[in-house]
């Protein structure tokens, strides 16, 4: 089930109005005690809503540390497994956001553009290890859980510990796409030409 797209235009990270605005109020460091003003180091939009639960969000970027910069996956292919879930969502704040992030994990716009077109069931040019990953965040996305034809072929040369670290990457990432539209998330400005660059269809 896709979440529920934000279609208001995105402001700056500061703005705050009727126009641009989550369901709960963007906090920023001078709104937090001083235990948990390192909750915003990175004050993107969604961090700045989840810390209005500073022990939530405490736990979420322990996953999502783990997720970007601990697990053993290729990088490039967890990447691109994440952002086909933004795209089969139609999520713009994951998506715009991954579009930028991307490239810090090896994944080119070329990729980016082959991701798509696979998706869409277009020719594409992406190995089959990659397009196995898609296919398990398609599934996942989609039907709940991983067919065991896709799940097997992935077992042929993922190990236990990089399926495990799949499966979990592809259900967090659709458990934040569910916050994202819930919470109504606006992108930030500096994250917007993600978007225009790859626009979701409508």
């Amino acid at each position: 089930m896709a979440a529920r797209q934000n279609r208001r235009p995105p402001g700056p990270a500061n703005q705050k109005n009727e126009e641009t605005m989550a369901r709960l109020p963007y906090l920023d460091q001078k709104d937090l005690s001083p235990e948990n003003k390192e909750l915003l180091e990175r004050p993107i939009n969604l961090n700045r809503v989840l810390v209005n639960s500073p022990n939530c969000r405490r736990a979420g970027l322990k996953m999502a540390h783990f997720i970007r910069y601990q697990s053993r996956l290729d990088p490039r292919m967890k990447e691109l497994a994440i952002m086909a879930i933004g795209w089969i969502t139609r999520t713009p704040y994951e998506w715009s956001h991954h579009v930028i992030l991307a490239k810090d994990f090896g994944v080119s716009d070329d990729d980016i553009r082959e991701l798509i077109n696979y998706i869409e069931g277009r020719p594409h040019k992406l190995d089959s290890k990659v397009t196995l990953a898609v296919d398990a965040a398609r599934e996942m996305t989609k039907d709940i859980a991983m067919s065991k034809k896709t799940f097997d072929a992935l077992h042929e040369f993922l190990n236990n510990e990089e399926m495990v670290d799949l499966i979990v990457t592809i259900a967090h990432y659709n458990a934040m796409i569910r916050v994202l539209g819930t919470l109504e998330v606006d992108i930030e400005e500096h994250y917007a030409p993600g978007l225009t660059k790859f626009p979701l269809p409508a």
